[in-house]
């Protein structure tokens, strides 16, 4: 595994990744943030202990079935004529092995959907460590409605271990890397990279190495905690998850806590910092307890388009049913 790791990803960059998944994932220290209860396994059981003791356990299942398709318009100004309504579907946080429930709704809602390209925002896996063969397993399933390029990252859930089966699935995983996304000779830039807030993973610099200052650049991060970075790294749009929006929240969807070091407007939702546009999900699956409260499971549509075209209402996802592109993996034509 070392040797195949190495090949793909460098030597320096998987013994820190592999290293440090060794050390074991500690509850305080570490990362970009002091307490990780992910990573506090007696905070599991506790908690799962209460809400059912309260009686709302069961609720807090079903509400995690109830996955929203949300539509985000996103105003470039460079944007190539040819990108215009590019569609970008966001997919995060699956934990696909913790709440099969939500696994099953994803799947169901996947086909009807029309998009260019599909992102994954990283958390494949429930737990922080051990066993991933039922989460690959979940993310195999989903994969299996997916159509058109996928391009995805890791999160502080996910072991470097999984980056090979993953990439078997035909899913590019950007790891400190960018790929080039062309229709008619004209292009736009995806870059990921590697998860930034526990491992400290991250490299941007590396990440947009072949991308020139002038061109339309995407950023896929687990975290959104290196926004500061990323916009004053001239990304267009930043794409994230990890913060879950709280996932058990006060009514209006105040949340309890978000596990991230950031202004709480950019933990769900869009939100914007100086030029650069961003988006947290509050993702699919759920972390801890397969529970949500006044937080559904979400996956995006995010449609780019020029800044000086008119706006035009997005169509509702019944419309879209049916609807076919083509798409090709280095070469995205536009829909008819």
């Amino acid at each position: 595994m070392l040797e195949k790791l190495e090949q793909r990803l460098g030597r320096v960059h998987a013994r820190q990744r592999l290293g440090i998944e060794e050390d074991h994932e500690a509850v305080f220290g570490h990362g970009l943030n002091f307490f990780h209860p992910e990573n506090w396994y007696s905070a599991h059981a506790l908690l799962r202990g209460a809400l059912k003791v309260i009686g709302i356990y069961g609720r807090g299942q079903r509400n995690g079935r109830r996955i929203q398709v949300r539509h985000n318009q996103v105003e470039v100004a460079n944007l190539p004529p040819v990108f215009e309504d590019f569609r970008l579907l966001h997919i995060s946080d699956l934990h696909s092995d913790l709440h099969p429930g939500a696994i099953d709704s994803l799947v169901a809602l996947l086909p009807g959907l029309s998009y260019d390209v599909c992102v994954l925002t990283g958390d494949f896996r429930g737990q922080t460590f051990g066993p991933y063969a039922a989460a690959l397993e979940g993310l195999r399933r989903v994969r299996e409605q997916l159509r058109g390029p996928i391009y995805g990252v890791l999160g502080n859930h996910d072991t470097v271990r999984m980056l090979p089966p993953i990439e078997e699935m035909q899913i590019r995983m950007l790891m400190n890397e960018s790929e080039a996304l062309y229709r008619d000779n004209q292009r736009i830039h995806l870059c990921g990279v590697d998860d930034a807030h526990y491992y400290r993973a991250d490299n941007i610099q590396q990440a947009t190495v072949s991308v020139p200052a002038d061109e339309v650049a995407i950023l896929l991060s687990h975290t959104p905690e290196i926004y500061r970075q990323a916009a004053h790294a001239g990304f267009t749009l930043m794409l994230s998850g990890h913060t879950h929006g709280g996932q058990i929240c006060l009514p209006g969807a105040i949340p309890l806590t978000l596990d991230a070091t950031l202004p709480r407007s950019m933990g769900r939702g869009a939100w914007t910092y100086h030029q650069m546009a961003g988006y947290t999900s509050v993702g699919v699956g759920c972390s801890i307890v397969p529970v949500r409260f006044n937080c559904p499971p979400e996956i995006t549509i995010h449609h780019l388009v020029r800044t000086a075209s008119a706006p035009q209402a997005l169509p509702s996802t019944a419309a879209r049913e049916g609807a076919s592109e083509k798409t090709a993996r280095k070469d995205l034509s536009p829909r008819p």
